[in-house]
Order: C-alpha cells, then structure tokens, then sequence
C-alpha cells in the first residue's frame, strides 16, 4: 500500500518528515516527492526537486536564479503531473496526500487531477475553507482544512497531520484491496443530468435504464455537475447521456451562480456519444440568498427555493439566447442525438398555475433551438407532455438505448 506525498520540502520539511512518519506507523509505504525550489532537504525524497523540475521542462537552479514564483509554481506542477501519471501508470500509487498554502495546494491539486477516479487524493491546506474550486476541478479530491497555518507541528497541527494520515492510509488500504479484487462485470454507463425540479423525470428514467442493463449515474446540475458530466464523456467513461437537465446553460447566458461554462452539451456531440437533450429547468435562473440576487433583478419573478437558493423566471428574451447556445451546440453533433421537447412545462413550477407558468417564454426557448437545428441530423421529438411526466422520461430512456444499441450494432 504506498502513498504518493507531494510537498514543498524546502519551506515545510518539519511537516512532511511528521507526516511521513504517521503515514507508516499505520502501514503505508511513502513515495516522497519535493516539489520545492528554495533549496534543499534534509530529507530523502524518493523523487528530488532537481528531478521534478526536470520532469516539468525545467532547470531548478534557473528557477531558484530566476527567482520567480510564478514560473517556479508552473515548471514544478508540470513536474508533480509527470512523476505522477507515470507512478500511477505504472500501478504503484495507491493515494496521494499533500500539505500547503495556496502556492502549494495548487502544485499538489494540478498532480491530483491527473490521477484516476477512485484513487484516494487528499489534500490539507489553509484554502479549504473558502472557494476550493480550483483545487477540486472535476475530480474526488478530499479536502482537508489545516485550521492553522502549516507552519510547525504544534497541538493542533499534530491533530489535523495524525488524521490526515489515518486518512489516506485508511483509503489507500481500501484501493489497494480494490485493486486486487476480482474485476467485476461491468454494465454499459449512462450520465444523466438532474435538477430538484426535474428529479422525478430522472429517476424515472433511471430506473428504466436500470431495467434495461445500464448502471446511471446522475449529476446535480449545480456547475460542477455539468462540468464533471463533460469531463467524464470527454474521457471516454460513458456509454451514453441523457441530458433532460441543461439548466446550467441558461445561467451562463443570463448570469446565474450554476454555470457550468460556454461549453457545457459539447462533450457527447465532440466525441460522438449518444445523447438524448432536453429543455429542463431553463424556465429558470439561479442565485443565493434572495439578498444576492443582483440589483438589476429586482423587479424580476423570483422564488426563494431555501435559505441559500433563489430562483429567477427567464423571460422571452433571455429563452431565446439559451435556446440560441443549446441549439447550436446539439447541432455540431458527431453522433447520434436526440432532442426531446416537453411542451408541457420544463419543470415542477413551470407547469399550469405554477409560480413559474410562462408559455411564450418556454416557446421562444424551444423555436430558437429548432431554427438552430433546420438541417443538421439531430432527430427531434415534439411532445405536449410535461418532462416530470414519467412517461416521457420513459421515452427519453428507450430512444437513449436504441441510439446506444445502434451505436453498438
């Protein structure tokens, strides 16, 4: 069982040799990587900052001389990546854990993506309490906050450097013993996108999927969600998507906090993968409290969700720029797509006498997606159904099957 730790040696040498000694009382080997430039160690790394450089396309004693700490971060996260990938390549990582700052937390973060899903990662740093979304990126990395700084090994350190320890010994023991377990048979793999609003049309679906052979797994359109979902199809990790949940695009055009980016519904057109669309939950737009809402919404139709979320009705306008992206987007499609229309109501309050009711805003939405769609070879089902409708969740799952069948044929 053997751990990759990942450290600034030169700046925390007292931390990591107090790690490193935790990590094997508990029965894990260490891989030490110093990814330090400042100078050296009295440590023994298994992999000296001299050799991380390099690995990264660089020369530590021009990076000490050069005395930049921008560059210095890069060369030596381009190194972490390498040493990394190969290591993990090879079979022998089992987990990575890393200490630091902001500096060093984002040298340990770049190597941790390049490791696998499922890999144990885990990271202590003073950053774990505020936006950690550089440092999650798309990936299961575990978060770890240092709660004071990582200077010294004192009676609060030592507790947060034991557990974390405990921690990664703990889960690298789980992966190895994974690793060596008889392989599984493995089920054809479905994303599928979710909203609160649109659970009932995804769980729905899924458990027909689930009928049909298919293991689901379901991502909360929240930003992360979406990117993680277009990350996965970009790796080659699905078989198929059933995307009835693209709510994040409407926060990209209008400015919501669930944005998953410009290219959210790239990935299953880019690589070709089957994919079943649809229009859920781009009735709405999403803030945080209702006091966050930005000012020039103020006179707008909103609907406190809780305490933390507030939603905003798009209107006619706003439909037809997310209809806009989404059309054009489906519409470089490779592969076989699908786009299924709910003319019912693209969510539980966007249906009749529901607080976010507005059929001329829902219809500018799907004309915009259909005059993106005139010529191109995405099938289009129009249908009067509302999408929580199990029946049409249903239908979206049959027609992603088919599309994966076909594709398999």
């Amino acid at each position: 069982m053997a751990v990759l730790v990942i450290g600034t040696l030169d700046t925390k040498e007292r931390e990591y040799a107090y790690l490193c000694e935790r990590i094997r009382d508990g029965g894990g080997e260490v891989m030490l990587v110093d990814v330090g430039v400042l100078g050296d160690t009295a440590l023994r790394p298994d992999f000296p900052s001299r050799e991380v450089a390099t690995a990264g396309g660089g020369d530590l004693e021009r990076l000490r001389a050069a005395d930049d700490r921008g560059a210095a971060l890069a060369t030596m996260s381009a190194g972490a990546v390498s040493v990394t990938e190969r290591l993990v390549s090879e079979g022998l990582v089992d987990g990575i854990v890393a200490l630091g700052g902001s500096g060093g937390s984002s040298v340990a973060a770049a190597a941790m993506h390049a490791a696998p899903l499922g890999l144990p990662k885990l990271l202590v740093s003073t950053m774990a309490a505020g936006d950690v979304s550089a440092y999650i990126g798309t990936t299961d990395v575990t978060l770890m906050y240092s709660v004071v700084d990582v200077s010294g090994v004192n009676s609060i350190s030592r507790q947060v450097l034991d557990n974390a320890a405990a921690g990664i010994v703990g889960m690298a023991g789980a992966h190895a013993r994974r690793r060596d377990a008889p392989p599984v048979e493995d089920r054809p793999i479905v994303a599928a996108s979710m909203f609160g609003v649109t659970t009932p049309a995804v769980d729905a679906a899924r458990e027909r999927l689930e009928t049909l052979g298919y293991e689901v797994l379901v991502f909360h359109a929240t930003g992360s969600g979406g990117r993680v979902l277009e990350a996965l199809v970009d790796g080659g990790h699905v078989d198929g998507v059933l995307d009835l949940t693209t709510t994040e695009l409407a926060d990209e055009v209008v400015g919501g906090v669930l944005s998953a980016g410009p290219d959210r519904l790239t990935a299953a057109g880019r690589t070709g993968t089957p994919q079943v669309v649809s229009l859920g939950a781009l009735d709405m737009v999403n803030f945080g409290p209702r006091a966050t809402v930005p000012e020039q919404f103020s006179d707008r139709r909103l609907l406190v969700h809780n305490e933390t979320v507030t939603l905003m009705r798009t209107t006619t306008e706003e439909n037809t720029a997310i209809g806009d992206l989404l059309g054009s987007h489906l519409a470089k499609s490779t592969g076989p797509t699908v786009l299924i229309i709910p003319r019912g109501g693209f969510s539980a309050i966007d249906l009749p006498g529901g607080p976010f009711a507005d059929p001329p805003a829902d219809t500018a939405a799907i004309d915009a997606v259909l005059a993106q769609l005139r010529g191109s070879a995405v099938a289009v089902v129009d249908d009067d159904r509302h999408i929580n409708d199990p029946t049409f969740a249903v239908e979206a799952a049959d027609r992603l099957h088919d599309l994966i069948q076909e594709a398999r044929a």
